[in-house]
């Protein structure tokens, strides 16, 4: 098969695209490298630096292509409170630019990277595709958003389209900014240099942190599998772990005593977050096989940014 990648050069997007052309499927990639990693694709990838509101350029690329990676978006959740506008333009008008190209060119089938922080806090856990959504930020509103957009162009135009809520994504080669790194490479980082690990919130909220090999697995299901026209699917491990004991596995896997700090002041987000995997199961026979001990060990002795100096 040929697939269009947006946001190819990103954490998930490089890895889905390695493991595709891997696979023996061509590959194209658009990226606009304001946050990616060029050199972590496979010389079999062919990435174009460019803007995915950019209509001119998506529809070149998209010719003959069977499906679509919808990958690109702004990300950060603490920018997105300042910059609510930025993340409008790009995580829904990108969304919307990219399904008009499709149509335009015919393209069979998009699956659309969304995320669980769309849910927001919820009365039962684990949470159900079927919760209302309570989304808390400029960031999970506009994940939203692309889901209604991408379903319902894809009805009025019959394009069969997958939005699949990925919850904490992590592994080697994740984006450590110097500011609002995710949680898992900034805890693995801090506890390697024997540094501080500051906790928002009490610690004791939880999270579905499901491992990249993992997500990629779901993925790539999801461009083949029947049946899922107009679905939404949970991807995450379906496991619940704390801030708190995360800190602590990472202390035991990295052997160090790193100071740990916990900042009640700062929201830690919701209170609970886990995956219902029902559909997931159903749908794209999908099974996550990496234990949370497991990814973090590989991403730990695999990810040369973590022991840096």
């Amino acid at each position: 098969m040929k697939f269009l990648i947006t946001g190819a050069a990103g954490f998930i997007g490089s890895a889905l695209a390695n493991m595709l052309v891997k696979g023996g499927h061509a590959v194209i990639g658009i990226d606009d490298l304001s946050t990616g990693k060029a050199d972590t694709l496979s010389k079999e990838v062919v990435l174009h630096q460019g803007d995915v509101n950019d209509r001119k350029l998506l529809w070149s690329l998209l010719q003959d292509v069977d499906c679509v990676y919808h990958l690109a978006a702004k990300v950060v959740v603490p920018d997105s409170i300042l910059y609510p506008r930025e993340y409008n333009t790009v995580n829904v008008g990108g969304t919307v630019t990219l399904m008009e190209a499709m149509r335009d060119m015919r393209v069979k089938r998009v699956v659309l990277a969304s995320s669980g922080a769309i849910y927001g806090n919820q009365p039962q856990q684990p949470v159900k595709e079927t919760a209302v959504p309570n989304p808390r930020s400029p960031y999970a509103v506009s994940k939203l958003a692309a889901e209604y957009y991408t379903h319902s162009i894809g009805s009025l135009w019959g394009i069969e389209t997958v939005c699949l809520r990925i919850f904490n994504a992590y592994g080697p080669n994740q984006q450590l900014p110097g500011t609002h790194p995710p949680v898992i490479p900034y805890f693995l980082r801090q506890a390697h240099q024997n540094a501080t690990i500051v906790i928002h919130g009490d610690g004791n909220q939880t999270r579905d942190y499901i491992f990249i090999d993992d997500v990629v697995e779901g993925l790539i299901s999801a461009s083949s599998a029947k049946e899922v026209d107009r679905q939404t699917i949970n991807l995450g491990s379906g496991r619940e772990t704390s801030v708190r004991n995360l800190a602590r596995l990472i202390i035991e896997i990295s052997g160090k005593q790193p100071e740990i700090i916990t900042n009640v002041r700062n929201d830690g987000g919701p209170t609970r977050m886990m995956a219902d995997l029902t559909l997931a199961r159903e749908k794209l026979n999908f099974h996550p096989r990496t234990p949370l001990e497991i990814g973090l060990e590989i991403t730990y002795e695999t990810d040369p940014r973590i022991r840096a100096v």
